[in-house]
């Protein structure tokens, strides 16, 4: 019997046997504004609030200071959580552009390097006891690294080190934009591994109805689990993420 962490993100679960399978590492792959870091940290707010599982946000892409502000708008105070030592972030941007950051939790080295990265992650981790992680994203982790090679590598070192390290993880990647556009993409990660290095795999994209573009789910695939095949519609709502039955479409 597989053990599963519910995401907490409502109408997901149904889909994929009660909840993620727990010590394992979930791609979210998806295009600009599909809703990636919402989802992700729902999901580290449900486990915090609702499941005493304390998470870590590794952000690559956005300020700390700017999530917080926007997760206030679906009633998440991550500062709150802060406080008590059930939830960090680690600034990892800041890192990225070569500036100096203010937060408690900041990746020191501007070159980024994978193995110093993962080393500093895993202390705050123990840290505060986490049981999930978010790592936002891999585009911005691998920014500096022109040789998709070596971000392969990277990517690869990454899902070695997260199979071992006893949280169920999300990593958030970038579809390329014809994939995200419509139809069916050819691949469903920006450089074409993760998706395999990946225990699960969920898409994140635009589809059109008629004159109308609406966000939408789709699970590729998720070991260990009887997961729905369809292309599912999703809300960002005040209350965060939810995703809606195929048949309450409105065309």
């Amino acid at each position: 019997m597989v053990e599963r962490a519910t995401t907490g993100i409502h109408g997901l679960d149904d889909l994929i046997e009660g909840g993620f399978p727990r010590n394992r590492t979930i791609l979210v792959s998806g295009a600009c504004g599909t809703g990636k870091s919402i989802f992700s940290m729902q999901y580290l707010f449900h486990g915090i609030t609702q499941c005493n599982e304390p998470g870590v946000f590794v952000t690559f892409d956005e300020s700390p200071e700017n999530i917080r502000s926007d997760m206030l708008r679906f009633g998440w105070n991550l500062r709150e959580l802060e406080a008590h030592n059930l939830f960090a972030m680690v600034d990892g941007a800041s890192a990225r552009a070569g500036t100096p950051s203010t937060e408690q939790n900041a990746l020191q080295s501007s070159q980024l390097d994978i193995n110093r990265v993962l080393t500093e992650v895993l202390t705050v981790c123990r840290r505060i006891g986490a049981k999930r992680l978010v790592i936002d994203s891999i585009p911005a982790l691998g920014f500096q690294l022109n040789d998709e090679h070596e971000i392969r590598k990277i990517i690869l070192r990454l899902s070695q080190v997260l199979s071992k390290s006893g949280m169920t993880a999300i990593i958030t990647t970038e579809l390329p934009d014809a994939g995200a556009a419509g139809g069916a993409p050819s691949t469903f990660s920006k450089y074409g591994v993760e998706e395999y290095i990946a225990d699960s795999v969920i898409l994140l994209s635009f589809v059109g109805f008629g004159g109308q573009s609406n966000r939408s789910l789709y699970v590729r695939k998720m070991r260990g689990t009887r997961h729905s095949l369809e292309t599912h519609p999703l809300d960002i709502t005040e209350n965060g993420v939810i995703v809606k039955k195929v048949d309450s479409i409105n065309l």
